[in-house]
């Protein structure tokens, strides 16, 4: 799949066109897949980092590496295996015989978009690696400081399978994620028109770069612009607390989750909510965050952060189908949120 330079873009583009733009020329090469698209393009607006869940053959790398190319941006995949160094990730300090010197020598983290494939199949310490890398969007070599450019966005991904031999993310490390994507098989007509698109030895799609970096940074100054009412904040503090409340047995939820919680989410989770509600809003094309926002990310946001108890897993509950509860308990009850608070969109 090959890349065309890009056009010349707008110097003041909304989020909404900038989504929609991108949106269409992914399209060209990844199909069936536009939710998965959209979360993407918030992670990007947010700067939040995504841990993408799905079986083998669909089309998770492909996914991240349009997106680069569309957004005209450099792109590493890293295959994650259990002899993979930190050094093989972030770099090492490399010695040159001519001069006597050690020189750095930068690994495949320092990209714009970082695909980590099957992040559980490396050890601990190279995880661990990563995910510095990941919080401090930086790397030190040889006791100097060098930071990752900008935009930086890592998509790791998990095969839900074949969990022998594998090293689990902790649950402190996966809350380093914005977002846990759970890709699912494209519909019948999505796969026929894969085999149709892609069938051929020779041509594939080819892809342009439709945006820019330095367009991208731009939108996340909008980002901040987008205005959020005192009564989404609420919304979504309430929904964070009541998985907490939920975890110790004193949430008002319904009886099918009751007590399915070992842990509830954390106050990251309630900030990287409002973010992602933020970017939503900016590519739907709206000024303010509504409630159906933080009801778009929530489970995503949620997927990861909250762990279930083994009652739970054995009744083969889900996060999502949790989340997807206590958001429908909070439109009914409002699960002790202030009497003052109103619980409709503005």
């Amino acid at each position: 799949m090959s890349v065309t330079p890009a056009k010349a873009v707008s110097r003041s583009v909304s989020g909404a066109q900038w989504g929609h733009r991108l949106t269409a020329e992914i399209g060209k090469a990844v199909l069936g897949q536009l939710p998965i698209i959209e979360r993407l393009q918030i992670a990007l607006l947010t700067g939040g980092h995504v841990l993408l869940e799905g079986m083998p053959g669909l089309a998770k790398t492909l996914l991240v590496k349009s997106l680069a190319q569309a957004l005209g941006a450099e792109f590493e995949r890293i295959q994650f295996t259990p002899d993979l160094l930190p050094s093989d990730v972030v770099g090492t300090m490399v010695f040159s015989p001519s001069d006597g010197r050690f020189t750095p020598h930068h690994g495949p983290i320092f990209a714009n978009l970082v695909l980590a494939d099957e992040i559980n199949r490396a050890p601990a310490k190279v995880q661990s690696a990563l995910l510095e890398a990941m919080q401090e969007r930086q790397v030190t070599l040889g006791g100097v400081t060098h930071a990752l450019p900008q935009p930086f966005l890592v998509m790791a991904t998990q095969n839900p399978v074949e969990q022998e031999g594998t090293y689990p993310l902790p649950e402190a490390q996966l809350d380093r994620f914005l977002f846990k994507l759970l890709l699912d098989y494209p519909s019948h007509e999505d796969e026929l028109l894969m085999v149709r698109r892609w069938g051929n030895v020779t041509s594939h799609p080819e892809l342009a770069a439709v945006s820019s970096g330095a367009e991208l940074l731009k939108l996340r100054e909008e980002v901040d612009r987008i205005h959020v009412a005192e009564s989404v904040q609420a919304y979504v503090v309430t929904l964070v607390r009541a998985t907490r409340a939920l975890a110790s047995g004193g949430g008002r939820v319904s009886t099918s989750a009751e007590r399915t919680l070992a842990y509830g989410a954390s106050p990251r989770a309630a900030i990287a909510i409002a973010e992602a509600a933020r970017g939503h809003a900016l590519v739907a094309g709206r000024p303010s965050v509504g409630f159906e926002d933080v009801k778009v990310v929530a489970q995503p946001v949620l997927n990861h952060r909250l762990i279930l108890n083994y009652q739970a897993r054995f009744d083969r509950m889900t996060a999502s189908k949790l989340v997807s509860e206590l958001l429908g308990q909070l439109d009914e009850t409002g699960l002790n949120l202030p009497k003052d608070v109103e619980l409709a969109n503005a």
